[in-house]
């Protein structure tokens, strides 16, 4: 696979290459395999915060930028360049790098837009809001898999390849999504477009508009994709933005190849392995969270929320530093839960900025089969029980990345969760899986 060999990888037969010139999907993707029949691969992004641990300054400017690009499909201009170069160098490793990506990222923010801005969960919660934050502060929501007692379904839809197909949308108010404004929809990885054109027919049939703009990091879709001709057969034009293009190669026996490897392989994730010290508890709303700004977009959040969560990010996350103990030097990693990545995202992002060693990753629902294996993209894994008590019923939850038999613990791992998912199974899954990971665990709870 170019830019991406391993001997696992090289067996499944997958080849992926660019279209074009520009950002580089070869350095933003790696390749692993999920344990998943209804799809082989998993592109692996090193720039959503996800799967892999990332400068959570890049991952900010990475949403930040797609959201220029947005802007620009909105206006009808011509798409803006991208600074391939610096994000490239980002991408590996270079701190000064991700900082001026963000920087510059920040002060190309568009101007306010008139936009919704819909955001797939699990993985494009938090890259759903940067887009959003890059149009100026557009109205966001995200589709979720928990049902909030109080709050009415007002739309749904389905994602075939995925282990997990139901998405809901539960905004606080239902006027939301029946404006007649252009709707932006974003994922991390556009591959058939089948997610985009289930979720804008969902919605065009009880809301129709003009205008739609599908925003993914990685457009990998087939040549002869006809999702712009099928929104146009609705009555509405769809224009489709991403930073990279490329073309993915499947070997047609991909399917018994996948099989053979994961029979071969296990998944490689390890259970934790022993109980957990005492995890030091840092409330929000006892650091000045703002009364009443959301702390995601699980319902909806508008300008003037991105304005107020703007406003408190710097002392908040000071805050947090103090009441967490962080010290200049540490290695610090903050893991956000689930759908909770947007608020982890920023509150790493902030101590970043501040001059703390951060990075930051999630944890997720999807499970993929971990090999130590050079240019393999989920070297490590832990897996552990749900513990947010979740509609569907508990599972099992993974965490990749975060610390290898050869990798040196983290200084300081801080967990972030919000009440729902500050449990006792927390700290008999989650927390013990990491214990061998991290010298110090603090959980950091949500208002």
């Amino acid at each position: 696979m170019t830019g991406i060999a391993s001997a696992p990888v090289d067996r499944l037969g997958i080849r992926l290459r660019p279209v074009g010139p520009g950002v580089d999907p070869t350095v933003l993707l790696g390749l692993a395999l999920r344990r998943n029949p209804r799809r082989a691969q998993l592109l692996v992004s090193r720039v959503l915060g996800k799967h892999v641990p990332a400068d959570p300054r890049l991952v900010r400017a990475a949403g930040l930028l797609l959201g220029g690009l947005v802007a620009d499909a909105l206006a009808g201009r011509p798409a803006r360049p991208l600074p391939a170069q610096t994000l490239h160098a980002a991408v590996r490793g270079d701190r000064s790098a991700a900082a001026a990506l963000h920087t510059d990222a920040e002060r190309a923010i568009a101007a306010a837009s008139n936009t919704l801005v819909i955001g797939f969960a699990e993985t494009a919660t938090a890259l759903g809001h940067c887009v959003a934050e890059g149009l100026g502060g557009a109205t966001y929501l995200h589709s979720t898999r928990r049902r909030v007692p109080g709050f009415a379904v007002a739309g749904g839809f389905t994602e075939e390849h995925s282990h997990a197909t139901d998405h809901l949308l539960l905004p606080a108010d239902s006027a939301l999504l029946r404006a007649g404004r252009p709707l932006v929809l974003v994922d991390d990885e556009l591959s058939t477009g089948r997610t985009a054109l289930n979720t804008i027919t969902a919605l065009h049939r009880t809301a129709p508009r003009e205008r739609y703009v599908v925003a993914a990091l990685v457009d990998v879709r087939p040549p002869g994709s006809d999702l712009v001709d099928a929104v146009a057969a609705l009555g509405a034009r769809l224009d489709v933005v991403a930073l990279a293009q490329a073309a993915i190669e499947l070997p047609a026996d991909l399917a018994e190849r996948a099989a053979a490897l994961r029979a071969e392989l296990g998944d490689g994730t390890t259970p934790r392995t022993a109980p957990n010290g005492p995890a030091s508890r840092v409330a929000l709303s006892e650091l000045g969270w703002p009364v009443g700004l959301p702390v995601g977009a699980r319902h909806g959040v508008g300008p003037d929320h991105h304005r107020r969560l703007a406003a408190a990010l710097p002392y908040v996350a000071a805050g947090l530093a103090r009441a967490a103990r962080l010290d200049a030097g540490q290695r610090i990693l903050v893991l956000g839960t689930e759908e909770l990545m947007h608020l982890p995202l920023r509150l790493a992002q902030t101590l970043a900025d501040a001059g703390h060693d951060v990075a930051f990753s999630s944890t997720t629902r999807s499970p993929a089969v971990v090999v130590d294996s050079p240019g393999y993209a989920l070297t490590s894994g832990i897996a552990f029980p749900a513990h947010d008590d979740p509609a569907d019923g508990p599972g099992p939850r993974f965490a990749y990345n975060v610390g290898g038999a050869h990798d040196p613990p983290w200084d300081h791992v801080l967990v972030v969760v919000d009440p729902p998912g500050d449990t006792p199974a927390l700290r008999t899954g989650l927390l013990p899986a990491l214990t061998p990971h991290a010298r110090r665990t603090s959980v950091v709870v949500t208002p």
